[in-house]
């Protein structure tokens, strides 16, 4: 941003001396404290949103922050890893028999609605249920939502694939190897360890990213990671989008970082001509 001619400032969101009115833009980047903090945090949001420009904006990552979303692309149309909420104040047990009386996996991934870097997600065993209802549990008994997902298994030899958008257009792409080892317990560290390499998305991974972008209920956003996963007949599907504060892995795509630069400083002049 600095060779591109920006005075930048690196700053924390949560630091009451800091003066947002003398920024042109406050641009999210590692946020990760915001899921264990998320009612200070979106009234932050909402804050610093009538004093300068935030990207993303305020309405857009109020909606990206809880996976509930899945539940609204999948209504759209998108094809999504099939995901099933548990509220604060539902049973686990019965919530639990009945998605898998549903799904009928050998696997599945508890994690919290709310939640970020796989924190509090743990991959669970149909035959050893009792450990997903008790790991559901201790979610809804913290007043937090639930989301299950069947594990599909085609993770563990294909990995994620996470496309990187900004402003619209595809930039680059990573694999993430599987994160949920099994038998593993949830980590409570800020993100699980990741092995990353770059990786060149096929087709199917890039129309169906494409549609993802297209059925969100905002213009494109300024930037905004599509995390695939492939079913077991082979689709992809997608398991989350990432628009509030996601790694963008420059580092695994030369001169992206330069290309993300660039998408800022073109919504930047858009904005200003309006």
């Amino acid at each position: 941003m600095r060779a591109a001619g920006a005075e930048v400032h690196v700053v924390d969101w949560d630091d009451t001396e800091v003066d947002w009115t003398s920024f042109g833009l406050a641009l999210l980047r590692s946020t990760w404290d915001y899921t264990d903090r998320l009612q200070e945090f979106l009234e932050w949001v909402d804050g610093v949103s009538a004093l300068t420009r935030l990207s993303n904006p305020a309405q857009l990552v109020r909606w990206n922050t809880d996976k509930h979303y899945l539940a609204e692309l999948a209504n759209a149309g998108i094809p999504t890893v099939p995901s099933t909420f548990i509220e604060p104040g539902e049973s686990a047990a019965r919530a639990l028999d009945r998605f898998c009386a549903q799904h009928g996996c050998r696997e599945l991934v508890v994690k919290p609605a709310v939640g970020a870097g796989s924190r509090d997600a743990q991959r669970h065993a149909r035959t050893q249920i009792h450990a997903a209802v008790a790991h559901a549990g201790r979610l809804l008994e913290a007043g937090r939502s639930v989301l299950l997902q069947p594990y599909l298994e085609r993770v563990d030899e294909d990995g994620e694939t996470a496309l990187i958008y900004f402003d619209g257009r595809f930039s680059h792409a990573i694999r993430k190897g599987p994160l949920l080892p099994p038998g593993a317990e949830a980590t409570r560290a800020l993100f699980a360890p990741e092995h990353i390499t770059p990786r060149i998305p096929a087709a199917d991974e890039l129309e169906v990213a494409q549609r993802v972008l297209g059925a969100l209920p905002f213009e494109a956003p300024l930037y905004a990671r599509i995390d695939l996963i492939r079913a077991d007949e082979g689709a992809p599907r997608l398991l989350e989008i990432e628009l509030t504060e996601p790694s963008l892995f420059f580092t695994h795509a030369p001169g992206s970082a330069e290309v993300f630069a660039a998408a800022v400083f073109r919504a930047q002049t858009r904005r200003e001509a309006r």
